[in-house]
C-alpha cells in the first residue's frame, strides 16, 4: 500500500457521505464517489469490500461524530442536552439524513454493531436517570427517545418545520425555535424527577 493510505481512505469516506446523504444506499453509485474522492473505484472495495460495507462505515463515523460533539453525563441538565443536540442537527444536515436512509434501508433487521450502538444509549439512559435522581428504566429510555425526537425533528423534516412556522418566523424575529425547543424540553421535563419511580405504578383498578 502507498503511503496515502489513510488520507485516501479518508476522502472516500468523505466522498461516500456526501453521496449516501443524498441518494441512500439504493441509489448511490460507487464510480461518483470514487469520482468526487479522486481515486480509481477499486480502492472502494480494496478499502471497505462493497457499497453496503461502505454505507455502514460511514454511518458509524456519523454516530461516532455525534456522541463525541453531544456528550450527556449524569447531572447534565437535559433540556440542555435537548439544545446541544438540537445545533448538532442544525449544523449538520447531512448526518441525520444518513440516519433516515439507514432506518429505510434496514428497517426492523439487524443493525451493524446494533450491540455496541445499543450499549452506547444504555449509557445514555444511565447518564439521565443519574440527572433525575432515579434509577435507569424503561420510562427514562423512553424519556432519552422523546428528548432527541423533540430535538431532531425539525431540522429533520425542514420543509414541515416551514409549513407549520412559516418561511420567515425567525428570520423576522419573531420565533427563536431553538429557545422554543428548549423550554418546551425543560417544561416537559419540570415533574420528572419525582414522577420517575412511580411511573410504573397501577391505578386503582387496573
Amino acid at each position: 500500500m502507498t503511503s496515502d493510505t489513510t488520507p485516501t481512505k479518508e476522502r472516500l469516506l468523505a466522498a461516500a457521505k456526501e453521496e449516501f446523504a443524498a441518494h441512500g444506499i439504493a441509489g448511490a453509485r460507487v464510480d461518483r464517489i470514487a469520482e468526487l474522492a479522486g481515486v480509481n473505484k477499486e480502492r472502494i472495495y480494496g478499502y471497505f469490500g462493497n457499497k453496503q460495507k461502505l454505507f455502514d462505515a460511514v454511518v458509524g463515523r456519523a454516530l461516532d461524530e455525534l456522541a463525541a460533539a453531544v456528550p450527556l453525563k449524569g447531572g447534565d441538565d437535559p433540556a440542555e442536552y435537548v439544545g446541544r443536540v438540537y445545533d448538532f442537527h442544525r449544523d449538520n444536515p447531512v448526518l441525520v439524513r444518513l440516519f433516515f436512509w439507514e432506518g429505510l434501508h434496514y428497517r426492523d433487521g439487524v443493525l451493524p454493531n446494533e450491540e455496541g450502538r445499543r450499549g452506547h444509549y444504555e449509557e445514555k439512559i444511565t447518564a439521565l436517570a443519574e440527572s433525575f435522581g432515579t434509577e435507569a428504566s424503561p420510562q427514562v429510555a423512553a424519556c432519552l427517545l422523546s428528548l432527541i425526537g423533540l430535538a431532531a425533528w425539525p431540522n429533520a423534516v425542514p420543509q414541515l418545520a416551514r409549513l407549520i412556522i412559516g418561511p420567515d418566523a425567525e428570520a423576522a424575529g419573531g420565533l427563536d425555535l431553538r429557545a422554543h425547543v428548549v423550554a418546551f424540553a425543560r417544561q416537559a421535563l419540570a415533574d420528572v424527577p419525582s414522577a420517575a419511580p412511580s411511573v410504573t405504578d397501577k391505578s386503582p383498578g387496573a
